[in-house]
């Protein structure tokens, strides 16, 4: 039977950390709907502004068309088509691999690849704020873990030189920190897993399409070779506007995934038009570079004028700008009072961030306008003001580890 579960809701609802969803009646557009209202958008993960593109839409029709609305089974019964082989095909292209393999969506392609290559006689060493599906996908292993400090290289080589009774040893990061918008030391960790013969895995999800010159991601930004990094993780519902999570390295990774992934083996291939949408969108993000340029614009824009408003920025470094407030209650009055202005800006708690560093966690898409970001830092000044006064907003530092 189940149990009363109404105490608990109101819990949530006294910490102010209950949630609800709004129903965007549009397209991810940087205007939308909500209730036949316009906002604009400021916490979409559409960060190339592609999610409506022609080109993308075009694809999916066609391949909606030729092979129907689903795969209706798992990728190794009859749910693999020639858009999931143009698919693969065309990721591993793009980021330099060998191979890559198609998961429908970033989480399960986190979730499917540890367990696959990792178990109870390896050690995972993770940065302290990666994301949670990797923390969920590194307890299916079984494996000790070790949590590092955010990006401190020196504690992850200390943990390193302890690890040597262990079968196998991966290091696992984000390329780009999703909630606050700083980039991984790759080079750093490059060379730690090579004198300590590790694996090396990074979750470039919210840095491909943006990141590098050909916006290929954190290990292009660096001017590193795509063989420096042993496991890829990527995903095809932030810049590239689509869909599905991708796991891309050498053949042989690729080959043990597809047998051994619970997550691939288990769940229904992404449908055919998601498949041909995100090729559509690897294509165009190579012939158009003019994207990525108005993207960094507009975001040294708002990050320059948040920053002259008093606003703690904490260390991002990117198009996900977090806007520190610390308490959960004022972040919810905060987005609020955005929302009444015309701005859709979220508020971020825990458990997603830590007990005090609750944030607007805004993201910045190449298709905002000049108005777009006008009306965006109009609505933050009267914020600085009406909240905060005269005091600068400096929540609790330094930043802890997310909750696990």
């Amino acid at each position: 039977m189940l149990p009363d579960l109404n105490s608990e809701l109101q819990a949530l609802r006294e910490q102010n950390l209950y949630r609800s969803v709004r129903s965007v009646e549009t397209s991810q557009e940087p205007r939308i709907r909500i209730k036949g209202r316009e906002l604009i958008l400021f916490c979409s993960n559409n960060y190339l502004g592609l999610a409506n593109h022609p080109v993308l839409k075009g694809a999916a029709i066609e391949a909606l068309n030729t092979y129907g609305s689903s795969t209706v089974a798992s990728a190794l019964i009859s749910g693999y088509m020639p858009p999931h082989a143009d698919l693969e095909s065309s990721m591993a292209q793009f980021l330099g691999t060998e191979a890559a393999i198609a998961f429908p969506t970033g989480y399960t392609a986190n979730l499917g690849v540890i367990p696959a290559l990792i178990n109870r006689d390896d050690i995972i060493f993770s940065d302290q704020l990666n994301h949670r599906s990797i923390i969920d996908s590194c307890r299916l292993s079984r494996a000790q873990i070790a949590i590092y400090n955010h990006c401190d290289i020196a504690h992850l080589e200390t943990q390193l030189k302890t690890s040597s009774a262990h079968r196998r040893r991966l290091i696992v990061t984000d390329g780009v920190f999703s909630m606050d918008g700083d980039i991984a030391p790759l080079p750093e960790l490059v060379s730690l897993a090579e004198q300590h013969n590790a694996i090396l895995m990074v979750d470039d999800a919210h840095a491909t399409g943006v990141l590098g010159p050909n916006g290929r991601g954190t290990f292009e930004h660096y001017g590193l070779s795509p063989d420096t990094i042993d496991i890829h993780m990527t995903s095809g519902s932030k810049a590239l506007g689509a869909s599905g999570g991708f796991i891309c390295g050498s053949r042989d990774l690729i080959d043990l995934i597809r047998n051994r992934s619970a997550a691939y083996i288990y769940t229904t291939a992404m449908p055919p038009d998601a498949c041909a949408s995100t090729t559509a969108a690897l294509d165009l993000i190579q012939h158009n570079t003019s994207l990525r340029q108005r993207l960094w614009h507009n975001t040294t824009t708002i990050s320059r004028h948040l920053q002259t408003l008093g606003f703690d920025l904490a260390q991002s470094q990117t198009h996900i700008i977090p806007i520190l407030i610390g308490d959960a209650q004022k972040t919810v009055e905060i987005s609020e009072h955005l929302y009444n202005r015309g701005i859709y800006l979220y508020g971020i708690r825990p458990p997603t961030v830590p007990e005090g560093q609750s944030r607007l966690r805004l993201s910045v898409m190449a298709t905002h306008t000049d108005d777009d970001i006008a009306q965006l830092l109009d609505a933050m000044t009267e914020v600085r003001h009406s909240f905060f006064g005269d005091h600068h907003v400096q929540p609790p530092r330094p930043h802890p580890n997310r909750t696990r």
